[in-house]
């Protein structure tokens, strides 16, 4: 079964992040220029506190009528995110994923130290990606029998 450190291992596990008071009109321009959909938020220890995601600033900056150059990512980031492990099973993080209306988890080490993100195209790709290997096993196992 496939586990979280097998995306890992495929996209790497750089994280792109941003201090807490970074100003949300700051956070936007540097998730287009990295073409990503979330980042990381950091203490002033560099410390992963929580993410800040394009779905945070459409329902808690636009919908809220807030400006994004005068709100910092702190007071709109989600925080208290179910954490996974490199072990954690991709199927896994597919119910925590869908249970809790969410698209991006941290990954964890055993120390409790932030070592990547995985989005729900990452669980997406590699679920079609090991479906399609599945696949292929069963043709060669068919055209060998």
């Amino acid at each position: 079964m496939k586990k979280v450190k097998d995306i890992l291992n495929r996209k790497g596990n750089n994280t792109i992040g941003v201090p807490a008071q970074t100003l949300v009109f700051d956070a936007l321009k540097l998730m287009a220029d990295k073409n990503i959909g979330s980042v990381v938020v950091w203490d002033e220890h560099q410390l992963y506190i929580g993410l800040l995601t394009e779905r945070d600033y459409a329902r808690k900056v636009i919908l809220m009528g807030k400006h994004s150059e005068a709100t910092t990512v702190a007071e709109i980031m989600s925080t208290g995110l179910p954490h996974i492990t490199p072990e954690t099973s991709i199927e896994s993080c597919m119910h925590i994923m869908s249970d809790n209306n969410i698209r991006y988890l941290p990954v964890f080490d055993a120390t409790d130290k932030l070592c990547g993100i995985v989005s729900i195209n990452d669980v997406i790709y590699e679920t079609i990606h090991d479906q399609k290997e599945t696949i292929e096993q069963l043709h060669s196992y068919i055209q060998s029998a």
